[in-house]
């Protein structure tokens, strides 16, 4: 396999033909991924007289151009090679595991943002087991706050946020 080395962005002419394959949600998601841990494939290009034409790593490329990037990681490779590799846009099974990742990815970040922004959630749902609840009211007990009465607690998590906002307490 030949080694990675830094190529100047500037240097790199796309063709036409692979341009038209440019999908910005996807150089979106790619930004992101290199901003958490970095460019992890490098591109492919090949020499066409004193220039770099991308063979393969359109997204990566948009996506290091977007990020302000001068340099990019990739792999000369020989003229013949870049004419007979397929490229990765054709091969379905590469689409489809980016689907997946993508798909799981968004699951993941919705299920933190929707445990970081209730941590109340987490400290009522950290065991199993039932809880009861006393039918008398958060008043008669002995150590409740005053002014805390039954009917004053929330019935759903909104409007304890908006009761925390209120109270001027960080939720």
């Amino acid at each position: 396999m030949p080694k990675s080395e830094s190529f100047p962005i500037e240097k790199i002419f796309v063709p036409t033909k692979i341009k038209k394959a440019l999908k910005p949600e996807v150089v979106g998601e790619i930004a992101e991924s290199m901003l958490e841990i970095g460019q992890q494939a490098p591109i492919s290009v090949r020499l066409d007289g004193d220039r770099l034409v991308l063979v393969d790593g359109l997204h990566r490329l948009e996506a290091c151009k977007a990020l302000g990037e001068t340099t990019i990681l990739g792999v000369l490779v020989p003229a013949e090679l870049a004419q007979h590799k397929p490229g990765l846009a054709e091969r379905p099974e590469v689409e489809a595991e980016r689907l997946k990742m993508a798909r799981l990815k968004q699951l993941r970040l919705e299920k933190e943002a929707a445990e970081a922004s209730t941590p109340a959630f987490r400290s009522v749902h950290a065991t199993d087991a039932p809880r009861t609840r006393s039918t008398r009211g958060t008043r008669d007990h002995s150590k409740a706050p005053p002014g805390r009465t039954e009917k004053s607690r929330p019935k759903t998590l909104s409007d304890w946020i908006t009761q925390q906002k209120g109270s001027g307490s960080r939720y």
